[in-house]
Formats: C-alpha cells, sequence, structure tokens
C-alpha cells in the first residue's frame, strides 16, 4: 500500500478508473479487485469519495475489504 499512498491525488484516481475500466472490458482479472481497494482505501484516508465497483463484495472477501479499507 506504500506505493498508492506516495502517489498524487491525480494519478491515484487515473490509475483506479483505468483498472476498473479494463476489468469490465475483460483485459484485467479480477483479481484486481485488491487493487482497487488498496486504492479506495488510500483514497478514503485523504477524504477522497470513489465508487466501489457494484461487484466488489462478491470478488473480495468482506473481512479482507474491511482490513484495507480500516
Amino acid at each position: 500500500m506504500d506505493f498508492y499512498e506516495k502517489l498524487p491525488n491525480d494519478v491515484l484516481i487515473t490509475f483506479y478508473k483505468e483498472i476498473n475500466k479494463n476489468i469490465k472490458k475483460g483485459i484485467l482479472t479480477k483479481q484486481m479487485y485488491y487493487e482497487l481497494g488498496l486504492i479506495f482505501s488510500v483514497m478514503s484516508r485523504r477524504g477522497i469519495s470513489l465508487n466501489k465497483p457494484c461487484d466488489l463484495e462478491e470478488v473480495v472477501d468482506s473481512q479482507i475489504m474491511k482490513n484495507i479499507i480500516a
């Protein structure tokens, strides 16, 4: 997560959107949701809201997501 914490907000948002877009296109696997969770966590701590992918909880175990976002 240190990698994401060092990135500026605009780069994080762009990275988040690109990963999400590629998952929807089937270019990246749903395992990339873990990366989205890390980005989401960093952005939440910075006070910036991002929309979680609609099926995030289906892919990532809810307990893991709670630990990531906490």
